[in-house]
């Protein structure tokens, strides 16, 4: 049995925090829960809620310190993408649609073994998932 209770955040790269912040905040509800201004040892810094005891931490940097190809399975560095739960088909639903009112680039919802799941690309074009239990 694992001693863990999940993931508490997944850190990321923006070439604009305050941008990436919007975006979450619209797809997703997120929120702010932490700001720092960068210092000479650390670059500018968000922390963001997403719910249910999952932080994104985003770092700000520029698009040269991006490491890999966003847009290419396997090749986007050392975290391909992360998922967000949610709890039902219909949720999911929902959240497509929020997605497209925030400006993303979806898929289409299909089923992946037990979950439901939704590709979409973030506003730094970040590929990542929305993913919801199947009731069956």
């Amino acid at each position: 049995m694992a001693v863990t209770k999940g993931f508490n955040h997944v850190a990321t790269l923006t070439t604009d925090c305050d941008r990436h912040a919007d975006f979450y905040k619209r797809a997703f509800g997120a929120e702010i829960t932490f700001q720092m201004e960068a210092t000479p040892d650390h670059p500018r810094m968000f922390i963001l809620d997403l719910g249910g005891g999952g932080y994104l931490n985003v770092f700000e940097t520029t698009e040269e310190e991006i490491i890999g190809q966003r847009r290419k399975q396997g090749a986007r560095g050392a975290i391909d993408h992360f998922a967000l739960a949610v709890d039902s088909l219909e949720e999911l639903e929902a959240v497509k649609q929020r997605l497209v009112d925030a400006g993303a680039d979806i898929g289409e919802i299909q089923r992946l073994g037990v979950e439901w799941s939704l590709f979409f690309r973030d506003i730094d074009g970040m590929e990542l998932e929305v993913c919801a239990r199947a009731d069956d």
